[in-house]
């Protein structure tokens, strides 16, 4: 271990944000109904431009009237580049009361671009003596947001999750697909006659739950286009969860359950975690560093591995 300790991610649920347009309101309250951890009010791509005004002000409505429960309430703004994001910020931070916990923001190529909406949110919380401070994910969607990734996830203390946009990311990277998320048909191996196909997020993904995890960010899995193939939805999930991320957006109501099953550690995995920290208590009590569970090594570095499981499982048992 470093000398400088890798800062823990914020504890709370992430397995599944789920999406909805701020131009359509009906969405709303089935929204608030649902098993997501966290509710992202869309205000940038999945909104017209026509429709921009009329959007924030439904957000801001309905953040003042439904019943989230218990959701992080996170509000996706328009990108810097556009002449919108910035009435988003004001009119968000002064008109929708202490429900919002959380701005995101698209397409972030650099530090910088956290650190412009960072100042404006805090002059307006400074202005309008908001006592509870918002939180930022940012979404990496471009080959400079990947290229700059560990400095964008250390450009701001209120930053608190990161997620990878695949559909822009793969159009800036020029990559020659049209899916979002999931494998892609012409990237495979050949082994004999056999395709074998590979992940193309992989190192992109790898790259994000690496920076979030020094700094203490939390790594979230983006969308999976075609909400009709649970099993690719599924394959993705349980390959980013593997990676490290905790949790994955869902674009469509069925994909809610799909996420929350994987990113919820299963029974076997828990009862196992617990009884590889039982095995190593009683290796210490013995004086040993290492010992043997169920045929296989397991020492210290297992504790650890051992723990996030269980910590996972707690959190959200507890939430």
């Amino acid at each position: 271990m470093s000398f400088r300790i890798q800062p823990t991610a914020p504890a709370r649920p992430n397995r599944c944000q789920l999406f909805g347009p701020g131009s359509n309101t009906k969405l709303f309250p089935k929204m608030a109904a649902s098993a997501a951890d966290v509710i992202n009010l869309d205000l940038e791509d999945s909104v017209a431009p026509s429709d921009k005004d009329t959007a924030r002000a439904n957000v801001i409505e309905a953040l003042n009237t439904i019943d989230w429960g218990t959701k992080y309430m996170s509000v996706r703004i328009n990108g810097l580049d556009t002449p919108y994001w910035y009435r988003d910020v004001v009119d968000l931070l002064e008109q929708a009361g202490d429900r919002i916990d959380q701005i995101m923001i698209p397409k972030v190529g650099c530090a910088e671009d956290v650190y412009a909406v960072d100042a404006l949110v805090t002059a307006i919380e400074r202005a309008k003596g908001r006592t509870k401070p918002i939180s930022f994910e940012v979404i990496i969607e471009s080959a400079a947001g990947i290229a700059h990734v560990e400095a964008i996830a250390a450009s701001s203390p209120r930053l608190q999750a990161m997620s990878l946009g695949a559909a822009d990311f793969a159009a800036s990277m020029g990559m020659q697909t049209t899916g979002i998320g999931g494998t892609q048909e012409n990237y495979y191996m050949l082994r004999g006659d056999e395709k074998h196909w590979s992940d193309p997020w992989h190192w992109a993904q790898t790259a994000i739950v690496a920076a979030c995890r020094t700094h203490g960010v939390l790594p979230v899995d983006g969308p999976f286009g075609d909400f009709s193939d649970d099993e690719g939805f599924r394959a993705q999930a349980l390959r980013s969860a593997t990676l490290g991320m905790v949790g994955k957006w869902a674009i469509h109501p069925k994909q809610i359950a799909l996420a929350n099953e994987v990113f919820t550690p299963s029974d076997a995995a828990v009862t196992e975690a617990r009884e590889i920290l039982d095995a190593m208590e009683t290796a210490k009590t013995n004086g040993e560093g290492a010992t043997v569970y169920k045929g296989r090594l397991v020492d210290i570095a297992s504790i650890k591995q051992a723990e996030v499981i269980v910590a996972q499982a707690e959190l959200i048992a507890g939430s």
